[in-house]
């Protein structure tokens, strides 16, 4: 499992949002095939990270869709706002006529989809255009975003280092990142939108896990996952997420800074915090007051349960087992060792341990409900550390220790049934780092008006 490449530049930051590419393409300022050709032309860089970034790019298809919706507008057909802007997906994704294999080979011989996933269908909907799928952890069953099977995307940030991605959308990052894709579709389980956001510099956003629908989705745990998108904004993420959860597309009524009141959970998400990290917080929140945010210590100790309550594997162990039980009988030869040991530990929790989990994360829900009902919204540093190097993970026990790290705080709002988003924090120059915003059960565009309005403070940076 190792990371290889070398950096490459961005093109026009005006359309690498979604909202200035749409204005780009409805002035005429831009055709959809060049954009897609500008996004296809960094894939196929082979000094960049298109390699690792994709486990398939369908350029001739991403061509042939542009063109035709160019046609259209051309003959003053409207195409629909956001027709043909190039979005990739991750290998997660039922896309009709190729084979999902979820970044591993163990599903390599599976027939091909017949249909699109219902998230993937609601984005060709409205013109979307896909121009290939992203390379991801294996089965998306770590938060490090390594592949021993399809390489590593090297983390932006000084990419000559080899830094992970995060994971487990680890392409979905790295290609918006990269400019490979203006947006890209994700999934999140334990973090696995907001981590490589976090670690690579774009935003990710976490809805409630009920609010996208999940067929044609490959699980990893049923009662966790959860799908949404990774993108340059918030605005990005607010487009997106009306898409994904079949709703008008619209942004939210901004919700004023001014009086917000901002949580702090307290130590269980602070705890081992680098000092790169410590210091984007504390500006992040020193804005934020500045902005007349009030901050209030919540000390939510009652989260210092979530890693006994998981200890024999929890939700995740035990779901994904289940799923990948038959597999593990036949194809253990093929998964990669590191993945395979993680599914293996599932074999040992009893249904008895799994109800008990249920109950507990059901109690929990409540507690924290009742201790977070004064505030507005939750704060806390997405991961605790910045990307660490490829090589600095090769030892087994460094791995999994690094990587239930990284998943402490983004997997939280997963156990609470919570929304999340991880906004870039970081100066200019300096590792990414990302400030994660939380919200409750269903709070989902209230939780995207405060980031909106958040992301405009930290912008100040």
């Amino acid at each position: 499992m190792n990371c290889s490449g070398v950096a490459v530049g961005h093109p026009d930051t005006a359309l690498r949002t979604l909202a200035g590419a749409a204005r780009a393409l409805a002035a005429g300022e831009i055709t959809s095939r060049a954009l897609v050709e500008r996004c296809l032309e960094r894939a196929l860089d082979p000094a960049g990270e298109g390699v690792r970034a994709f486990t398939r790019l369908d350029a001739e298809q991403a061509r042939a869709t542009a063109d035709a919706i160019d046609r259209m507008r051309k003959a003053g057909t409207q195409p629909g706002r956001h027709a043909g802007i190039p979005i990739a997906v991750k290998d997660l994704f039922d896309v009709a006529g190729q084979v999902t294999t979820a970044g591993s080979r163990v599903l390599s011989d599976r027939a091909p989809a017949e249909y699109d996933a219902t998230a993937v269908a609601r984005l060709r909907a409205h013109g979307f255009v896909i121009v290939g799928r992203n390379n991801m952890t294996e089965f998306a069953y770590s938060g490090l975003g390594m592949n021993h099977h399809y390489g590593t995307p090297a983390n932006p940030w000084r990419r000559d280092e080899r830094r992970i991605p995060g994971g487990s959308s680890s392409g979905a990052a790295v290609s918006v990142a990269d400019a490979m894709a203006v947006a890209a579709l994700g999934t999140d389980t334990g973090g696995s939108c907001r981590i490589p956001a976090a670690l690579s510099g774009v935003t990710g956003f976490k809805p409630t896990a009920a609010r996208v629908p999940r067929d044609g989705v490959i699980p990893l745990s049923s009662s966790l996952d959860s799908v949404g998108p990774l993108a340059a904004s918030v605005s990005c993420c607010v487009i997106l997420d009306s898409i994904l959860a079949g709703q008008t597309v619209e942004e939210p009524v901004p919700f004023p800074v001014a009086g917000l009141r901002v949580g702090l959970p307290g130590r269980y998400v602070m705890n081992g915090i680098d000092d790169t990290v410590a210091a984007a917080w504390e500006r992040a929140l020193g804005r934020l007051s500045d902005a007349g945010a009030r901050i209030v210590e919540l000390g939510l100790d009652v989260l210092d349960e979530i890693p006994r309550i998981n200890a024999r594997g929890g939700l995740v162990g035990a779901e994904a087992y289940a799923w990948h039980r038959s597999l593990l009988e036949s194809k253990s030869h093929l998964y990669d060792p590191w993945v395979l040991q993680r599914f293996e530990a599932g074999r040992s929790q009893s249904a008895a341990d799994y109800i008990d989990t249920i109950e507990s994360r059901r109690r929990l829900q409540q507690v924290v409900r009742e201790r977070t009902a004064g505030v507005d919204v939750l704060v806390a540093p997405t991961v605790p550390i910045v990307a660490p190097r490829c090589e600095e993970l090769a030892d087994v026990e460094t791995a999994n220790r690094t990587n239930l790290f990284l998943l402490r705080n983004p997997a939280l709002v997963n156990f609470l049934d919570g929304c999340a988003i991880s906004l870039p924090c970081h100066r200019a120059g300096e590792a990414p780092v990302g400030l994660m915003l939380i919200a409750g059960t269903g709070d989902d565009r209230r939780l995207l008006a405060i980031a909106s309005a958040v992301e405009a403070v930290l912008q100040e940076r």
